[in-house]
C-alpha cells in the first residue's frame, strides 16, 4: 500500500510538472507546454522559443549540404503572433544552381475545453515569392494561432553551395530555453568558425568520424561531428546607443578556408591582406577608379591649384566635391563605382564621390589613402581574416604636416575632418598601396558639446523676460545645421512647439554657416510662468538634455555605444528685485558620479543679492560603455531627468 501511494505522488508531482514547465529538451509537444502560459524569467516576452535544434551534413550522393531545422514556439500573447509566420531565404546564383527547402510540416497545438486539438498547415498554405535577384523567400502562417498555443515546424534545406555552410542563430527577439545545433564537416573542407555573440555554449563537443564521406574514384574523407548549444538564451531587444545587433546577436558563424578534392587539388578560399591588397589594386572597378588620373584644370579653379598651404589646398579640394557632387544615397563600394559618370551626372554613389575626392587630392600631391569601413548598421568587419564583403563604406584618409584627418564628401554639413555618424563604428582598412594595408582607429576628431545660458530678469511689472544663448559642437552641431539650414522656418516653429508656455522672438544664429565647426544661437524669452497670487513658481530648464531616460530595459547585454564623448553644460541666470522678493526654495545641488570616473552630473544653486544662478554639467567620458556599466548608467540617466524635470524655484512676494 505504501509503494502504491509512493508510486501515486511521484505520478502526481510528475503530471504537476509537466503542467506547469515547458519541455525544452526534445521537439516533442507536452501538456506542460500548452497549458504554461507565463514566462517568469521576462515578464515582458509575447513568445518564446521553447525548443531549437538544426542538423546539418554532407550528403555523400550528391555532395549537397543538408540541414534539417525544427522549432516548438510558444505563442504567450496576442503580439506574439507574428511568430506564427515564418520566412526561409533561399539562396541562388544562377537558375541551375539554387538552394531548395522540402518537406515542410507545420502544426499549432490548442487547449479546447480541456482537449488538445492539433491544426496542420496545408501545402497550398505555403508561398515563394522573389526577394532580390539571388534570394527567395519561402513564407508560411501556421493556421488556427490563439493566445496560449503551441506551434511546431521543421524543414529540410539542401544547398548545393559548400563556401556557405549554414550558420546558426541562438538568440533572437524573444527569449530561447534551448537550442541545439548539430554539423558534420568532411576534412575536404577547412572553416574558419566563429561564434559571436558573448554567450556561453553549454555543450560544445567534437568527434572524429572515420570514412563519412566517399568520392567518385573511391576516395574517402573523415567527418568532424560538432554539437552547440546553449539554454536560457534572454530575448535581444534593441535600444538606443547602439551599433548593429549582428555584432551581439549569440551565433555560429562559418568561412570556407580551403577546399581539398579527392583526387588532391587544393583550393585556397580564405586570403591574407597581402593578397587583398594585391587583388584590391587591380581590380577593373574601385582599383581602377582609384588610379584614374585626371586633369585637375578641367575641374578645380586655378586659385585651388595655386594655392601654397597644403591644409588649405585640401579644403578648398574638399569643399568643391561636397558643393558639386550629390550623393544619390547608394553605399554601394565594390559596385557601380565611376568617377567619369560621376563628373558627367554630378550624382553617384559613396565610392564614386570619396574616390574624385581621393584622385584630386592625390593629383594636387597631397597624401591621400582610401580606408575601407563598414557602418554602424552594418556590423563590425572582421579582423581575424580578410573579409571582403564585411566593409560597405569608403572614406578617404589625408595626412597633412603630421596630422591625420579622415573625410567624407557625401555630406555638405560636414566640416573638413569629420565623418558621418554612421561611419563611427571602431575601425577600418587603410589600403596602402606601397606599405600594405592596416587597420586604423576611427575617432572624432572635434569634440561634441553643448552649451546654453538663460539670462533672465523679473522686472516691476512681474514679467519674466531674457536672452538665451547656445553653442553646440562636434556631432551635436551637425545635426542641428541639418535642421536649421534645410528649412529655417521650420526650425524656429519647431523650437516654439518644444516651449509652449515661452514666446520667441529676435531669433539668430551666429556660427560661420554650413560647414562651420559649431552651431551658434540666439533669441528673446518671455516666460509664462505660474502665478499663485503671492508666489512665482518657474522651473529653470527651458532646455532638457534627456526629456526621459534612453535605458528601460531590466537588463542589458551589449554594450552602450555613444559614437563620440561629449559634455552639456547648463546655466540659467535670474535677477529679481530682492527688495520685492525672496527664494523660498530652489534646486539642491547634486553630485552624481559613474564607477570608475567614466561620467558624471555636477548641479549647484547659488543666490547672490538679487540674482540666483543653477547650474547643470553633464559629462560622459567614454565612447562605448560596457554592459557591465548597464545598471549604472540607467540610474544616471534617470537622475539627470529628475533634476530637470523636477527642479523649481519658488518666490515669494514680500
Amino acid at each position: 500500500m505504501k509503494q502504491i501511494t509512493l508510486l501515486f505522488l511521484l505520478l502526481f508531482n510528475l503530471i504537476t510538472f509537466s503542467q506547469t514547465n515547458f519541455n525544452s529538451e526534445s521537439y516533442r509537444v507536452t501538456l506542460g507546454d500548452i497549458e504554461t502560459n507565463t514566462f517568469e524569467k521576462d515578464s515582458t516576452a509575447n513568445a518564446l522559443i521553447i525548443y531549437k535544434y538544426g542538423n546539418s551534413f554532407v550528403d555523400s550522393y550528391d555532395y549537397n549540404l543538408r540541414t534539417e531545422v525544427k522549432q516548438k514556439i510558444k505563442i504567450l500573447n496576442k503580439e506574439g503572433f507574428n511568430k506564427a509566420t515564418i520566412s526561409i531565404h533561399l539562396y541562388n546564383s544562377n537558375s541551375e544552381r539554387r538552394e531548395k527547402v522540402e518537406k515542410i510540416v507545420a502544426t499549432t497545438y490548442n487547449l479546447v475545453d480541456g482537449n488538445v486539438i492539433k491544426t496542420k498547415l496545408l501545402e497550398k498554405d505555403i508561398f515563394r515569392e522573389k526577394y532580390d535577384e539571388n534570394h527567395t523567400l519561402v513564407k508560411f502562417t501556421l493556421p488556427n494561432i490563439k493566445e496560449g498555443s503551441i506551434i511546431t515546424y521543421s524543414y529540410k534545406l539542401i544547398s548545393p553551395f559548400m563556401f556557405n555552410y549554414k550558420g546558426w542563430d541562438f538568440q533572437s527577439d524573444i527569449p530561447t530555453l534551448y537550442s541545439e545545433y548539430r554539423t558534420s564537416i568532411p576534412g575536404n573542407w577547412h572553416y574558419n568558425i566563429k561564434l559571436v555573440g558573448g554567450k556561453r555554449l553549454i555543450t560544445n563537443t567534437s568527434e572524429l568520424k572515420k570514412n563519412c564521406l566517399e568520392g567518385s574514384g573511391g576516395g574517402r574523407a573523415d567527418c568532424n561531428n560538432s554539437i552547440y548549444a546553449m539554454k536560457d538564451i534572454p530575448a535581444f531587444i534593441e535600444e538606443d546607443y547602439m551599433t548593429s545587433k549582428s555584432n551581439y546577436l549569440a551565433r555560429i558563424e562559418y568561412e570556407l578556408q580551403t577546399f581539398k578534392s579527392f583526387s588532391g587539388i587544393e583550393k585556397n578560399y580564405a586570403k591574407t591582406w597581402k593578397t587583398v591588397d594585391r587583388e584590391f589594386k587591380t581590380d577593373k572597378a574601385i582599383g581602377k577608379q582609384l588610379t584614374k588620373s585626371l586633369n585637375i584644370e578641367d575641374l578645380l579653379t586655378p586659385n585651388i591649384i595655386n594655392e601654397g598651404d597644403l591644409l588649405k589646398k585640401a579644403n578648398s579640394i574638399y569643399r568643391y566635391v561636397q558643393e558639386n557632387y550629390t550623393w544619390n544615397g547608394d553605399y554601394k563600394i565594390f559596385k557601380d563605382v565611376s568617377v567619369k559618370n560621376l563628373i558627367k551626372n554630378k550624382s553617384g554613389n559613396v565610392s564614386s564621390i570619396n574616390i574624385l575626392l581621393h584622385n584630386l587630392l592625390k593629383a594636387s600631391n597631397i597624401d591621400a589613402k582610401p580606408v575601407l569601413i563598414s557602418t554602424r548598421n552594418n556590423g563590425f568587419a572582421t579582423k581575424i581574416f580578410p573579409v571582403i564583403s564585411d566593409f560597405n563604406y569608403l572614406i578617404v584618409q589625408v595626412i597633412i604636416n603630421d596630422t591625420i584627418y579622415y573625410l567624407d564628401a557625401t555630406d555638405n554639413f560636414l566640416t573638413f575632418g569629420e565623418i558621418p555618424f554612421r561611419c563611427l563604428n571602431g575601425y577600418g582598412r587603410l589600403m596602402d598601396f606601397k606599405n600594405g594595408s592596416e587597420w586604423v582607429d576611427l575617432k572624432p576628431s572635434n569634440p561634441s558639446n553643448v552649451f546654453y545660458r538663460a539670462e533672465l530678469n523679473l522686472d516691476e511689472n512681474e514679467t519674466i523676460s531674457g536672452n538665451i544663448t547656445s553653442k553646440r559642437t562636434g556631432y551635436h552641431a551637425l545635426n542641428y545645421k541639418k535642421s536649421y539650414y534645410k528649412n529655417n522656418d521650420a526650425y524656429i516653429q519647431e523650437l516654439e512647439n518644444k516651449f509652449p508656455y515661452i514666446d520667441i522672438s529676435d531669433f539668430e544664429v551666429t556660427s560661420d554657416g554650413v560647414t562651420s565647426t559649431d552651431f551658434k544661437e540666439s533669441y528673446h524669452i518671455d516666460y509664462n510662468y505660474e502665478d499663485t497670487g503671492d508666489n512665482i513658481y518657474l522651473n529653470p530648464f527651458f532646455v532638457k538634455f534627456f526629456s526621459e531616460n534612453p535605458f528601460k530595459l531590466q537588463e542589458r547585454t551589449y554594450p552602450i555605444d555613444f559614437g563620440y564623448k561629449d559634455t552639456y553644460f547648463y546655466l540659467f541666470n535670474l535677477h529679481f528685485d530682492s527688495n520685492k522678493y525672496t527664494i523660498a526654495e530652489y534646486p539642491e545641488g547634486k553630485n552624481i558620479a559613474l564607477p570608475n570616473n567614466s561620467g558624471k552630473v555636477i548641479s549647484s544653486t547659488k543666490i547672490i543679492g538679487n540674482s540666483i544662478a543653477v547650474m547643470v554639467k553633464i559629462i560622459f567620458n567614454k565612447v562605448i560603455y560596457e554592459a557591465e556599466y548597464y545598471p549604472f548608467l540607467k540610474e544616471f540617466m534617470s537622475k539627470i531627468v529628475d533634476i530637470q524635470t523636477n527642479s523649481l524655484i519658488l518666490l515669494k512676494k514680500k
